[in-house]
């Protein structure tokens, strides 16, 4: 099974993209300076044995040049390195002496360990020497074994030039370079962690004003407070003062709209109470039809008005309205308005539920509902209010049940268009529920006719809530 990176490391977040590139780039500078300082220790290496083996080149200089100012051929002196007494322990020394007639190099002495072998030159005699009058390189010596090797050529005079080579075991250099290389993996590996884990500290401190301003931000969501609040850094302060300015500009924005809805409100039902008095006087066949027309029109105006006032209501930030009192009263008075049918009303709700939006679109919604299921129920209706498990946001579940009649499914779809009244006995204009569902749609909820279990209609609406 994959494991799961957690969702403040994934790379769509602003944590995780911070966190990713230190990471990144810690990785990137860690792993070349782990190169550079890798390159360098080679060199260190390949230099401290090349010094060791030009040490024991220069002893061996030294007692050639006394052998030969002795005029004897004693054998030089002892180097102090067992190494190159044992047989093909990889450690050699050899001193040629070149004959200038025949250009021929012979063996003059070797160490023990060459073991009648004799050691590779690095260049034909009499080849230019480098500045440091050494040669150095690698080779492949006895049983194959790869040597590092450090030669130089003295002439002495009277015919006595010499090749004197120095030859030590590569294979300590190449163990050497390992035990570095090892020991500078496991260093930066672990300073990798360290610098993820400062990184991780780093991003997760470094957003805190960011959670605390998202949280003052839910705050003012949900109604608690009506800005934001709280000191942030510098970099994010500028932020809190453009949300709470944009703030008072959507209250401001919500209140004007409310003032001119209630202004046009007011300049419209006035000519059409004009034009219904005057038809009323009189019963010919055009005050009828004016009459008519402007009852009409009286109700689309009043229905078009109440969406604008929704959707004014609806755009509004941390409105928050606490749904069991409202519900409480509309069962205390259609009790009273339906007290002649004997209804019982009774209300269920699991906890304490709030409903985000206007007190005012909750009472007309609830209202609208309620006034319904009283009009057709026989002796009971229901409300049950819960809170939505199943949906992804916040949201409440709001069930009004009857047990009248109910409706088809093909009534149910033309009780929720606009206008439409399936019974011309029942009171109303037939607005009821389209202003129910526009409601709806509008906070961003649902709702739909289903058959009540008390055998008539329920009718759930969906909205958002606490």
């Amino acid at each position: 099974m994959r494991a799961r990176i957690p969702q403040f490391l994934q790379a769509r977040t602003l944590a995780g993209r911070l966190f990713l590139s230190s990471v990144v780039l810690s990785v990137v500078v860690l792993v070349s300076a782990g190169a550079i300082l890798s390159a360098f220790n080679r060199k260190a290496v390949e230099a401290a044995f090349d010094e060791r083996l030009k040490l024991y080149l220069k002893v061996l200089v030294a007692d050639v040049a006394t052998m030969t100012d002795n005029g004897h051929s004693s054998e030089p002196g002892n180097l102090g390195e067992p190494q190159f007494q044992i047989p093909l322990s990889g450690w050699y020394w050899q001193i040629l002496k070149l004959d200038k007639e025949s250009g021929s190099a012979n063996v003059l002495r070797a160490s023990r360990s060459l073991f009648n072998n004799r050691l590779p030159a690095l260049a034909e005699p009499g080849s230019p020497l480098p500045r440091s009058d050494f040669r150095d390189g690698y080779l492949n010596g006895p049983e194959g074994k790869r040597m590092r090797m450090v030669e130089q050529e003295i002439d002495l005079g009277e015919a006595n030039r010499f090749i004197i080579s120095v030859a030590g075991n590569a294979g300590e250099i190449a163990a050497e370079r390992r035990r570095f290389d090892l020991t500078l993996l496991v260093t930066l590996g672990l300073l990798a962690v360290a610098l993820a884990a400062s990184a991780l500290l780093q991003v997760r401190y470094g957003l805190v004003p960011l959670k605390r301003l998202r949280r003052a931000l839910g705050a003012v969501r949900v109604g608690e407070k009506e800005h934001v609040e709280g000191r942030f850094p510098d970099e994010v302060a500028p932020l809190a003062q453009e949300l709470n300015l944009v703030l008072d500009a959507n209250r401001e924005i919500v209140m004007r709209a409310r003032a001119q809805v209630g202004n046009l409100a007011h300049a419209l039902k006035t000519p059409l109470s004009v034009l219904l008095n005057e038809a009323g006087a009189d019963n010919a066949p055009l005050a009828e039809k004016v009459r008519e027309q402007s009852a009409i029109m009286r109700d689309q105006v009043q229905y078009y008005l109440d969406r604008a006032r929704a959707a004014a209501r609806a755009a509004t930030i941390g409105n928050i309205t606490d749904i069991e009192p409202v519900i409480a009263s509309f069962i205390r008075a259609f009790s009273k308005i339906y007290h002649d049918k004997d209804l019982e009303f009774s209300f269920e709700i699991t906890t304490a539920l709030r409903f985000r939006g206007e007190k005012q679109d909750l009472e007309e919604l609830v209202g609208n509902l309620v006034d319904n299921a009283g009009k057709w129920a026989n002796h009971r209706v229901t409300i049950i209010v819960e809170r939505d498990e199943t949906a992804p946001t916040p949201m409440i579940r709001l069930m009004v049940d009857d047990d009248g009649p109910g409706l088809s499914e093909e009534a149910r779809k033309e009780a929720t268009k606009r206008g439409r009244r399936l019974d011309e006995t029942k009171p109303g204009s037939g607005l009821g529920l389209s202003i129910v569902v526009e409601l709806a749609s509008l906070y961003g909820g649902a709702f739909v006719l289903e058959d009540s279990p008390l055998g008539g209609l329920r009718a759930r609406l969906d909205l958002p809530g606490l």
